[in-house]
């Protein structure tokens, strides 16, 4: 069954699609849970494993190795269809959770930590070719905006569930849990992978080096964001440098002209890298907006970033009923996401009442709940078959690079104007989110 041999009465629940959708949804859920959850247990994790000089780096190595299982599952899916690559990034993605919900010390857990990544890039990657080869084009909208709920979801439960579990049993259980959950969903999904459709990929050598390319990127975007603990000129020569390795290493995993925004797959690659720069490195600075100039307490600070996940989750939800063409969705998206960022900005120079901050995020979330399922349909679209797990590869490596380039800049830029004020720090840093804001508005255009 392809995408456009299907009924055009097709949903994504009905007697084809239901396992499907019902088994990648979770695992998508799974993978973004434990990514959000762990943050609330590493303080217990590294007190009982007395890891704290490996803090950073438990997740560092997850992001790092997302970019490589990206590129490998992409490598693979393309070469010989997406069922072995996603079983055998489910297979990693568990390996990592038994590693490190068993781990007795914080090296191993560290490894675990890792090998989550890789699996976690691999799935991501090897679940968009299983909608290529299954679902029709009419319903890659509603998927992908099931998928983006069900990265937004866990980010409001998430933490909140993984401190019960760690409080009721053990921190190993956040881990252990999900790894049973894991096999459930692989079991959901398992029957319909026999007729996911195989790409016709020409298996050149190329992947190779695309994986070397990628471990490359990995490791530069890991210097880039050590970078920002140094706020003097050696952490900006830091950044330059690794922000130079990347730019010159990642145009072998971006379509061509990616960095020259050519209308078309290159520009909504790049629109996902400008998007995602925009709302995390704004994103981060808000608590602390939140807590420094209003003097908010802990749990209102986090219910105005829940504002923010709720609106995301409620634009990917609008725009797969949306009968708009997709550039006037992405534009509207880019639109929204700009605006929320640039009332952050106003936010911290005038300083109004606190609730302006809530409202620009709602106004960011929903733009950013647009765009990416949108993203996701266009890249598809415009991949033949053999190229959907290179180009599904290179959007996910956009979004990890556009974000940590982007949360390393603005963290070094933070720091750097400390010395100067308060106001300074919040402004400056501000004001160049806001300025990724203006380039995803300008990138969308185009796409």
């Amino acid at each position: 069954m392809t995408a456009t041999a299907t009924a055009p009465s097709a949903t994504l629940f009905d007697r084809r699609h239901a396992l499907a959708t019902t088994g990648a949804t979770s695992l998508v859920f799974l993978a973004a849970f434990e990514a959000l959850a762990v943050t609330t247990v590493m303080p217990a994790i590294t007190d009982d494993l007395d890891g704290r000089s490996l803090y950073a780096l438990a997740f560092v190595a997850t992001t790092a190795a997302n970019v490589v299982g990206s590129v490998a599952a992409g490598a693979w899916a393309d070469r010989r269809g997406p069922r072995r690559a996603l079983l055998v990034a489910i297979a990693v993605f568990a390996l990592g959770l038994a590693v490190a919900g068993t781990a007795t010390s914080m090296t191993v857990f560290v490894v675990g930590r890792l090998l989550q990544g890789l699996g976690a890039g691999g799935i991501t990657v090897a679940l968009y070719v299983v909608v290529a080869g299954l679902f029709p084009a009419a319903l890659h909208p509603r998927i992908f905006g099931l998928f983006a709920a069900a990265w937004v979801v866990p980010s409001m439960v998430g933490p909140f569930v993984a401190g019960l579990v760690a409080d009721a049993w053990s921190w190993h259980w956040v881990f252990l849990g999900v790894l049973v959950l894991v096999a459930v969903a692989t079991l959901v999904i398992l029957p319909v992978l026999r007729v996911a459709v195989a790409p016709s990929g020409d298996g050149s050598p190329r992947a190779g080096r695309r994986i070397a390319a990628a471990a490359v990127v990995a490791v530069a975007a890991v210097v880039a964001g050590v970078s920002s603990e140094l706020p003097d000129a050696r952490g900006w020569l830091l950044l330059a440098v690794a922000g130079a390795v990347v730019v010159a290493t990642v145009r072998a995993l971006l379509p061509p002209g990616t960095l020259r925004a050519r209308p078309g797959l290159p520009g909504a690659v790049l629109l996902s890298a400008a998007a995602g720069a925009t709302f995390f490195s704004t994103e981060v600075y808000l608590p602390l907006l939140l807590h420094d100039r209003y003097g908010l307490p802990s749990w209102l600070s986090g219910f105005t970033l829940t504002v923010g996940a709720i609106a995301w989750a409620t634009g990917s939800h609008v725009q797969g009923r949306l009968g708009w063409p997709a550039q006037r969705v992405l534009r509207l998206g880019a639109l929204l996401l700009a605006t929320g960022a640039a009332a952050e900005l106003a936010t911290a120079l005038i300083t109004p009442h606190w609730v302006f901050v809530g409202a620009g995020w709602l106004l960011a979330g929903g733009g950013m709940g647009l765009m990416y399922p949108r993203v996701s349909t266009l890249v598809l679209a415009a991949s033949a078959p053999g190229t959907q797990g290179f180009n599904t590869a290179a959007k996910s490596i956009a979004d990890v690079v556009g974000a940590s380039l982007a949360l390393a800049l603005t963290g070094l830029l933070f720091q750097s104007l400390a010395g100067v004020g308060a106001w300074w720090s919040f402004a400056g840093t501000l004001t160049l989110s806001t300025l990724f804001g203006a380039a995803a508005v300008t990138v969308a255009r185009r796409v």
